[in-house]
């Protein structure tokens, strides 16, 4: 039996967990699963619902709130009375843009989502790069919140690589932020 979903009941479930302005605390909820439902993100950051693209920015950003990555290896929409499987190409959020600041003395990158989060470079908030073994191409990413990740977009990722600079003694592009280094690659 296919469970539809109830839109209004799902809107005022977010809402009502987005009171205080904070993010909701879907760690703690364990709905049933709303199966058959067709939601996808993809690899761009553009969401989709049964294969048609989500146009509305405002529901988008709503639904990136309630994003859980869960121990089985999949992302879901979470809220108090249903949960989502959600089908992600490669990570839910993008990183579109980046700019540089000074804090306490301190320089610092912070990171702007598609979906307007900004996240301050750190070690909370560090980099990583894949490199795909098979087309050497890097995958950077930047942990947005709890184990939720963002691609950083080739633009930004250029961009940043500019900003970095050579360690002659490992060979890697770095670049500083909140006082510590991070390294987007070595150079072959």
């Amino acid at each position: 039996m296919t469970k539809e979903i109830n839109t209004t009941s799902l809107f005022q479930s977010i809402l009502e967990a987005q009171k205080n302005n904070e993010l909701p605390p879907v760690e703690k909820w364990n709905p049933p699963l709303c199966e058959n439902v067709d939601m996808k993100i993809a690899r761009d950051g553009k969401w989709y619902f049964k294969n048609s693209p989500i146009g509305r920015e405002k529901m988008v950003k709503l639904f990136s709130t309630v994003i859980r990555f869960d121990d089985d290896g999949y992302y879901y929409l979470v809220t108090p009375v249903e949960k989502i499987k959600l089908e992600v190409e490669d990570k839910p959020f993008v990183i579109k843009t980046f700019n540089k600041g000074l804090i306490d003395g301190k320089e610092v990158f912070l990171f702007q989502t598609n979906v307007d989060d900004v996240v301050t470079l750190s070690n909370s908030n560090p980099i990583r790069v894949e490199i795909n073994e098979d087309t050497q191409e890097p995958s950077p990413y930047v942990l947005v919140r709890k184990n939720l990740e963002a691609l950083i977009s080739r633009n930004v990722f250029y961009q940043l690589i500019e900003e970095a600079e050579l360690n002659s003694n490992t060979q890697e592009l770095e670049i500083n932020s909140c006082g510590h280094i991070f390294s987007l690659g070595k150079v072959i």
